[in-house]
């Protein structure tokens, strides 16, 4: 029994080294392939080409087939006047009971400016669709990126608060015998107790928000919720140095791909700006047809001698009467474009001030996570020395209790700095339109 539980515990093991730790570009990798949203925008680029090819079917061939079977049920008469066919007058029907026609018909578009104006909308279709993707792609990674970092900040969380119990452990271990032998009093081991218990609840608190992010990553990485994710958090220390901006290459709102897509659809409403205005021109279309027609008394006797006709031509067709509806849909096209590059001037001032901030809230947060760094340092300098006097009897209880929460307060604002400088990171990289090459630096 014992020989299989330690075969099993073995191949545990072997089995946690093995599985593959993901680091912040294997999770922003792996979420590039297996989100489900990818399959959302190639459905879309899909649907793009199908439209493309629908505004290009109307300058095809078309043919039709048809055919007609007639019961004439009050056949129309001529009368002929007296002495062409005898001395009175004749009425004659020049049809019979029924009438049967089949017929194929060829129709060839040959100028239609509006159906032309059309087709240039078709590569802005492609493109909007290929930028909803990329932009689709860049959602990922921000927010792969920003539930990592989370990750790694409640994990180092935990850390700390680990050491900081074990800190506690230790005093409680003390306290205790020294109450035993009355040297100290049981008030001032439950002062420690009371901060050991908080130290507890908050070690649940970041377990379990160490749980939750891990499901949010999962998440955002279209990865199995009930598969374990091992995250490599060997390189959190050196994080902010990887992760520093490599200087400032020039911002151009044209970069960034919500610019690129109103610009996108800046251009199609342009087209559908000149296509309603080119509805007003003629259009010349082609035709060929051809087929057979028959009658008798009869449903059989209309089919068995059919006579066959043909003919081709050509069909010009000119809107006259329709000027005030297309002018009203012109009119309206237009109003739309022309708000459509306001809108995108306002975009480019306020993604050129989105870029600023950026800056400088990434500027800011780097000063303050720095100086909490070196503060945390100061922070357990000084616990270290105020526990080396408190075991030696030369500081109190309450100097130690002070400096040790000196030190929880310093790890949090630290903390609290280190994500909110992971985070302005990440809104550079946002406002710049350079998610792709943040995630390809990594």
């Amino acid at each position: 029994m014992r020989k299989t539980l330690l075969m099993i515990l073995a191949i545990s093991t072997l089995s946690l080294q093995a599985q593959e730790r993901f680091t912040l570009k294997k999770c922003v990798e792996y979420g590039l392939k297996n989100h489900r949203n990818n399959a959302i925008y190639a459905n879309r680029k899909i649907a793009a080409d199908a439209q493309i090819r629908e505004a290009l079917a109307a300058y095809l061939p078309q043919i039709s087939v048809s055919s007609t079977l007639d019961d004439n049920l009050n056949l129309q008469e001529t009368t002929i006047p007296a002495g062409i066919l005898g001395p009175e007058e004749t009425r004659v029907a020049f049809s019979q009971k029924y009438s049967a026609d089949a017929n194929a018909r060829l129709d060839q578009m040959i100028f239609d400016k509006s159906l032309l104006t059309s087709l240039k909308a078709n590569k802005y279709h492609r493109k909007s669709a290929e930028l909803s993707s990329v932009q689709s792609q860049e959602g990922i990674i921000y927010n792969v990126s920003n539930a990592y970092f989370q990750i790694l900040i409640y994990r180092q969380q935990l850390n700390l608060l680990r050491a900081n119990k074990e800190s506690y452990e230790k005093q409680i271990e003390i306290f205790g015998l020294q109450v035993e032998k009355g040297v100290a009093i049981e008030s001032d081991l439950n002062k420690v107790r009371v901060d050991y218990n908080n130290t507890l609840s908050q070690i649940r608190l970041a377990e379990s928000n160490v749980q939750l992010t891990e499901n949010e990553l999962k998440y955002e990485m279209g990865y199995p919720i009930d598969n374990s994710l091992l995250i490599d958090t060997a390189l959190i220390s050196s994080m902010p140095t990887l992760l520093s901006p490599a200087g400032n290459p020039g911002f151009i709102p044209s970069s960034k791909t919500d610019y690129q897509i109103t610009a996108t659809n800046v251009q199609l409403l342009k087209i559908e700006e000149d296509r309603i205005r080119a509805q007003g021109l003629p259009v010349l279309s082609g035709y060929a047809l051809y087929g057979q027609i028959g009658y008798g008394d009869n449903i059989r006797q209309s089919y068995k001698d059919l006579d066959p006709y043909s003919a081709i031509g050509l069909k010009l067709s000119i809107p006259l009467f329709n000027f005030y509806k297309r002018n009203a849909q012109h009119a309206q096209a237009r109003v739309e474009r022309l708000n459509a590059e306001e809108n995108l001037k306002l975009d480019e001032e306020k993604y050129k001030l989105e870029y600023q901030n950026a800056r400088t809230k990434l500027s800011q947060t780097q000063i303050n996570m720095e100086s909490d760094r070196r503060n945390i340092t100061l922070a357990e300098s000084t616990f270290r020395l105020t526990d080396l006097q408190f075991q030696k009897g030369v500081t109190s209880l309450v100097d130690w209790l002070n400096t040790q929460n000196s030190l929880k307060e310093a790890q949090n604002s630290y903390l609290e700095s280190l994500y909110n400088y992971f985070l302005a990171r990440l809104d550079l990289e946002k406002a710049a339109g350079s998610l792709h090459s943040f995630y390809n630096s990594l």
